[in-house]
């Protein structure tokens, strides 16, 4: 089996093979780490660009360890500290980074849709590790994978996401991919943080968090 897509720019754009797929997969890597040696040959020869607009540790950090752990070479590219804070514009670093011959780009930026963008012009492919308060595909992924280990089949079950849902594009991600396993999903939070929207997109809505927490299975 294969992706049925090139890039990861979001859940909305993954179907449930895709999903189970992914999920499936990192259970056989889970299992390299308890190895002595934790590396294996996956992606031997492929360059990958960690692009990171938006300061991050946690992320930026996972990602180079798996890349790494994956075989991969890296570059790191913070906007900080590189021409893009002289103006320099994100097609310019783009293409100055893929006449190093780039193979993937793990991208963080602050504006929403810009791993879309790039999708558009450039060939390699993206991953997008969070933009805007659009989506952050690979949290919502991890968060699925917990979620599978602890009660396994995830169709069925009630998941209520809590908080602040409105600014949240992990609350985002995770409510397109519970929904494609066929989880049911919750949101909670109060009414000035929970989007108008929410409902059209098929999750319940709750401003009753003591309620919420009687009725899900994982908070």
């Amino acid at each position: 089996m294969k992706l049925s897509t090139k890039h990861l720019l979001g859940i909305k754009d993954l179907n449930r093979d895709d999903i189970q797929l992914i999920l499936s997969t990192a259970a056989q890597f889970k299992e390299v780490l308890q190895r002595p040696v934790k590396k294996v040959p996956s992606l031997r020869d492929v360059t990958i660009v960690n692009l990171f607009y938006e300061n991050s540790t946690r992320t930026r950090m996972s990602f180079e360890l798996a890349e790494r752990r994956l075989s991969a070479d890296t570059l790191n590219f913070a906007a900080s500290s590189s021409s893009a804070a002289k103006g320099e514009t994100l097609l310019d670093t783009v293409n100055n980074i893929l006449s190093m011959k780039v193979d993937l780009v793990v991208m963080r930026h602050s504006a929403s849709g810009a791993p879309h963008f790039l999708a558009q012009h450039i060939p390699a492919a993206i991953v997008n590790a969070g933009d805007g308060i659009n989506e952050h595909p690979t949290q919502a992924l991890l968060d699925a994978f917990s979620m599978r280990e602890k009660l396994g089949d995830l169709a069925g079950k009630k998941i209520a996401i809590i908080g602040d849902i409105l600014h949240s594009r992990v609350a985002l991600s995770n409510i397109f991919c519970l929904l494609k396993i066929g989880a049911k999903v919750r949101v909670c939070g109060p009414p000035t943080l929970i989007p108008k929207y929410i409902k059209d997109l098929g999750v319940e809505v709750s401003y009753d968090i003591r309620d919420t927490l009687h009725w899900c299975d994982v908070a």
